[in-house]
């Protein structure tokens, strides 16, 4: 593909949706959000069957993004050393042949386990599709690709609750069965993704420097501390308060809640088709800090409705925020890195956005416990503002 300065023309964005090896990635992308999305609609099944605590219940999803905090980084330094399929095929079997075998586990503890495994086999889906993006397109080009794919991670985690919520009628062990999908999609990157591969003949040592060299960089940093901040926000205020508040106010059935949280993923799909535009016009930097001044208004919007109905409006306006600010983030990432160490930057800042899905629910636990239900909205808001007038440190707007 040709790169150009500008914007992208309808027969250039065109060519980049109809290109197969993306497709591909779009498929893995769709996989590495299948493990935690379509399982929480069994919860209910699986603590009355499996004779377990509610609070245990958790543990499902602890287990399985465990491995992704500690393995990520080391996976990301094997992709740059060995190549990317090496990686991606071996992490899509694993993927599902363990999740799918979680649906023949005989008891709460062999399902632990085996979603131990599986969330292995996910730690580095994820940042090894944004790695080959980041591969094969330069520029507005990659803009485009990473906004086409975060709408493509919006579908999946808009669909595969339905999904998982209908299969699990039938059985709590159903949805994990889902994970099969991965199968076909090894099979495809192992015979049809043509991507570039990094040259691995670099001496070690030189490789850990230059890795190191692009980490703390500035800019990097400054992106890290924006991804964190946008999963605090995600995570802790909207996914943990945003169904207390609703159901707290207006006794919102989880019917209810979760069309608002799919009318806020329709939004961000939508945002993130026009990507490629939106970066053309106005670049990354600033569009992370348009996103953030829409997070802010949402959240401040959220304590204020007075009719359930009206949370569809915060739910747009916060969509509109995240089409636009995730894909920028990962756009600039991959932009930092040469190719060569292009994976474990993306493996990095992926273990960085778990930190923020883990933080989230504590940061703002802290503002429920001070200031009420209220407390987490309005806190979530604050960070959004700072980050967005302030600034982060460090990246030059």
């Amino acid at each position: 593909m040709k790169f150009r300065s500008g914007a992208l023309d309808r027969s250039d964005q065109g060519k980049i949706r109809r290109d197969r090896n993306l497709r591909i990635i779009f498929s893995v992308t769709l996989i590495s959000v299948l493990g935690v999305a379509s399982i929480t609609p069994a919860f209910p099944r699986i603590i009355r069957d499996l004779g377990i605590e509610p609070r245990q219940v958790g543990l499902l999803i602890t287990t399985f993004t465990f491995p992704g905090m500690i393995l990520a980084p080391f996976l990301g330094v094997l992709a740059d050393r060995y190549g990317r399929k090496r990686i991606l095929v071996p992490s899509l079997l694993l993927f599902g042949l363990a999740g799918s075998a979680c649906g023949f586990a005989g008891s709460f503890h062999v399902l632990l386990v085996l979603r131990f495994f599986q969330g292995t086999g996910a730690a580095a889906l994820a940042s090894l599709a944004g790695t080959i993006i980041g591969d094969l397109f330069p520029g507005k080009e990659r803009a485009t690709a990473m906004g086409y794919n975060a709408t493509v991670l919006s579908v999946g985690t808009a669909s595969y609750p339905a999904i998982g919520g209908a299969m699990a009628l039938f059985g709590w062990y159903y949805p994990f069965f889902l994970p099969l999908l991965a199968l076909p999609v090894a099979y495809a990157a192992l015979f049809h993704l043509e991507n570039p591969e990094p040259k691995g003949g670099k001496n070690f040592v030189d490789y850990l420097k230059g890795a190191w060299g692009v980490l703390k960089n500035k800019d990097v940093l400054g992106v890290f501390l924006v991804g964190i901040a946008t999963f605090i926000i995600l995570y802790g205020s909207l996914l943990t308060f945003f169904p207390l508040m609703a159901s707290a106010r207006f006794g919102a059935s989880t019917m209810t809640i979760g069309l608002l949280m799919s009318v806020m993923s329709v939004s961000t799909a939508l945002t993130s088709t026009q990507m490629g535009r939106l970066s053309a016009k106005f670049g990354e930097k600033n569009l992370i800090k348009a996103a953030f001044l829409f997070y802010g208004a949402a959240l401040l919007l959220i304590p204020a409705i007075s009719s359930v109905s009206l949370y569809a409006l915060p739910a747009v306006i916060f969509g509109l925020g995240h089409g636009m600010n995730i894909p920028a983030i990962m756009s600039l990432m991959a932009g930092f890195a040469p190719i060569e160490h292009r994976g474990v930057i993306m493996s990095v800042n992926g273990m960085v956005l778990r930190l923020g899905q883990t933080a989230g629910p504590l940061v703002m636990g802290v503002a429920y416990t001070l200031w009420g239900i209220a407390g987490p909205f309005y806190a979530g808001a604050v960070l959004a503002l700072a980050v967005s007038i302030g600034g982060v440190i460090a990246v030059k707007y």
